[in-house]
């Protein structure tokens, strides 16, 4: 099992991120900009994956952990 490195603030902070990104993914892929819209939407991906998993290599590599004791 991997260990968690992502929770509380940060956590529902990642899940607003993905909300967020998801609404700029559509509104630009809309209006033809394909490649904000894409960027928008990996970006989504990566926040919710984040937000959903607990987890992110990033805060693992840098030694961050915002999980609470």
């Amino acid at each position: 099992m991997v260990d968690t490195n992502v929770g509380g603030i940060d956590r529902t902070g990642r899940a607003v991120l993905a909300v967020v990104l998801t609404v700029v993914a559509v509104a630009t892929l809309r209006k033809g900009n394909r490649t904000a819209g894409l960027l928008a939407g990996i970006g989504a991906l990566a926040f919710g994956f984040n937000a959903t998993t607990c987890f992110c290599g990033l805060n693992a590599a840098l030694g961050i952990d915002t999980t609470e004791e």
